[in-house]
């Protein structure tokens, strides 16, 4: 019986060397991740507001030329959605000088 126990924890080791060994190849070959870009993230989110802003600005002016397929209700939402958008990207801004003006005052 202990021979058994003994053949089988045998097999268990090597396998756990087999596998410990190939992991470190895998991770040897694998590429580095990619790093997430702040600053692309910020100049996506900004162009992202800036499309909210001329829809609504497009929005506004088929509504005041006549256009019959644009109701005043889309419009103040589409304009709701813009003012809200540019507030909260107002917002990030002053976070960020917030954090760079802390950053700079900081004693080395």
């Amino acid at each position: 019986m202990s021979n058994k126990v003994d053949q089988l924890l045998g097999q268990m080791r090597a396998a756990q060397g087999l596998a410990a060994k190939i992991g470190a190849r895998i991770g040897a070959e694998a590429p580095e991740a990619a790093k997430p870009d702040f600053a692309a993230f910020l100049k996506s989110s900004i162009d992202q507001v800036n499309s909210v802003q001329k829809q609504a600005e497009s929005m506004a002016v088929a509504f005041e030329t006549g256009a019959k397929d644009v109701q005043l209700h889309d419009v103040m939402i589409s304009l709701s959605k813009a003012n809200v958008s540019f507030t909260q990207m107002v917002q990030v801004r002053n976070r960020l000088v917030s954090a760079y003006h802390d950053i700079m005052n900081m004693q080395v």
